[in-house]
């Protein structure tokens, strides 16, 4: 892999991972102040049920995500595995596929 390609992915991995730093913590903020407020998960899914923004949001989150994990599992199939053969990253690019074909799933169902 090209020194460009390398660079790439580490700029998309430290971006991913100051993204999903924002979500998370807004995630978490989002879900003790529900909780703490007496909320149910019936109220807490009528709520986001429809919220264009929450959708928008957990969107973001999903991609993030399907980003961070490939690209740090790539190094720890490298480095512990010795796995750099040329199928690792086809079999990447399926996990990231599936994360978010998963992930925009449940946003999906909590969005309806």
């Amino acid at each position: 892999m090209s020194a460009r390609a390398q660079t790439l992915l580490w700029v998309a991995q430290r971006a991913s991972a100051a993204l999903l730093g924002v979500c998370v913590l807004v995630h978490l903020a989002t879900m003790i102040y529900a909780v703490r407020g007496g909320l149910t998960a019936a109220e807490i899914l009528g709520r986001t049920s429809g919220n264009v923004a929450w959708f928008a949001f957990y969107t973001v989150f999903v991609l993030a995500i399907a980003v961070h994990v490939p690209i740090g599992l790539r190094a720890v199939l490298a480095e512990w595995a010795g796995w750099r053969g040329r199928g690792r990253d086809p079999a990447l690019i399926c996990l990231a596929i599936f994360l978010v074909y998963g992930g925009m799933s449940a946003v999906k169902g909590v969005f309806r």
